[in-house]
């Protein structure tokens, strides 16, 4: 008898479980038979026709055979293999194009437990995108998928976070994703460059500091801690952290409590900690230059962002929705041989450094096809800035270059003539750091840090 034709059936209720659950779901059969789906899955991904018998795999997919023997990760098989439930993170088609999905396979068996049926629960990652521009994270390589697939399941806990990558892999963009898929999404996500940091600037960034804790301090401000309060801190380039301020971090990190500059007011905030940074740590651990407490209290979840030559599948991908974004409308290409000619290139500053070839592209293409030619100028642009880099090290022009100039004899080097100069303009503008900073063409935490230094 049809299972379907009877209310009393036992397969009759289980396709109706499936409205229980308060995300899209579908009843599989052992042979990758859809069953049944529910109302939230046929919301979202559509009608499927039962009556055709359709596979699980050809209406998620368009494959021929199960995704295990197509080159991806099949949740059905490895269930059967285990005998428990499974989670692997695949792209499927949907009526908006492919997408990435979060897919947990819950089997179900009969008293004598032999398997009957898979429950399929199916999770939209939208903080990534696997074909559209709109997700923040973008690319279905293998080595992303890997990636994204750690980071839909860390969002939702509450461990630590460290992010290890090279420069430029897009390591901030997997913070904000962690932070939007869990649940301190509502509140703020505060970043702390820490690169560049001396002691005193970096405690006061972090903790902030009460009206008189220092020259300079004419109010009180409140620190990023207290800022983070209920949401996410996201520390980048951890692994610059002066070592006399990492006890301070530890502190903070296991209590929770701090201390505001020149304040004796303890203080308390609960925030999820997300970590970054391009260095070797464990490395820096053994060498004194990072604490092996504070290590382990940060690496409590690794997850490692790719570089862009491990994902070169990713890169038309990339530069189309790079090209989307820094277009301001207009829509641009590449003809096949730009292309072929970017896929040859290693690109050291991995995203940062593709969309700065995009941007100069853009620049120098008349149409609105960016032709061979041009992409090699563009990485032509950073191969002649390599050659000059000896001259590029002096100081940018600046209304003060008589300054430097006059006190190049009797400064050689250039470090100490760069002091000279910054005390110089220091002495001329009555010690306002913000004026120096803007004179002499450098931020203000820069500035600090080169005083100090």
């Amino acid at each position: 008898m049809d299972v379907f034709a009877s209310d009393a059936s036992p397969f009759y209720s289980l396709s109706h479980m499936l409205e229980g659950y308060d995300c899209p779901a579908i009843l599989v059969s052992v042979d990758y038979q859809i069953l049944a789906t529910n109302e939230h899955y046929r919301k979202e991904f559509g009608e499927v026709e039962l009556t055709k018998k359709p596979r699980c795999f050809e209406v998620s997919h368009g494959y021929a055979v199960p995704c295990d023997e197509a080159g991806e990760d099949c949740p059905l098989s490895a269930v059967q293999q285990t005998g428990h439930k499974e989670r692997v993170l695949h792209i499927h088609q949907t009526p908006r194009g492919k997408e990435h999905v979060d897919v947990e396979m819950l089997p179900i068996h009969d008293q004598q437990g032999e398997l009957l049926f898979f429950v399929e629960l199916l999770r939209a990652v939208a903080v990534a995108s696997a074909e559209n521009i709109t997700g923040a994270l973008v690319g279905s390589s293998k080595k992303f998928n890997q990636m994204l697939e750690k980071v839909t399941r860390v969002s939702r806990a509450e461990a630590s976070v460290l992010l290890l990558g090279e420069s430029g892999s897009g390591k901030e963009l997997v913070a904000h994703a962690i932070h939007q898929g869990s649940q301190r999404a509502n509140h703020h996500l505060v970043t702390l460059e820490c690169a560049g940091l001396t002691d005193s600037l970096f405690e006061s960034e972090l903790f902030g500091h009460v009206k008189g804790a220092f020259t300079g301090a004419n109010n009180h401000r409140m620190g990023l801690v207290e800022q983070a309060n209920g949401g996410t801190l996201f520390l980048d380039e951890i692994g610059d952290v002066p070592l006399s301020m990492q006890v301070k971090l530890l502190r903070l990190i296991e209590t929770g409590s701090f201390r505001p500059v020149g304040s004796s007011t303890v203080k308390h905030s609960h925030f999820r900690l997300v970590c970054a940074t391009h260095k070797n740590l464990i490395n820096m651990v053994k060498t004194g230059e990072f604490r092996q407490d504070l290590y382990y209290r940060i690496n409590v979840f690794p997850v490692y962002v790719p570089s862009l030559r491990e994902r070169q599948d990713d890169l038309p991908l990339l530069i189309s929705t790079l090209l989307a974004r820094i277009s301001e409308g207009k829509e641009y290409h590449l003809t096949d041989s730009a292309l072929q000619t970017l896929k040859r290139y290693d690109f050291p500053g991995n995203i940062r450094e593709l969309r700065n070839i995009l941007n100069r592209a853009i620049i120098l293409t008349d149409t609105n096809l960016i032709e061979r030619r041009t992409i090699e100028e563009c990485l032509n642009i950073d191969h002649e800035l390599h050659q000059h880099s000896e001259h590029l090290l002096l100081p940018h022009p600046s209304p003060q270059a008589s300054i430097m100039s006059a006190t190049k004899a009797e400064w050689p080097d250039l470090k100490t003539a760069e002091k000279h100069y910054l005390a110089e303009l220091m002495a001329r503008h009555h010690h306002d750091k913000e004026k120096v900073a803007a004179v002499a063409g450098i931020s203000l935490r820069s500035l600090y840090r080169k005083l100090e230094s």
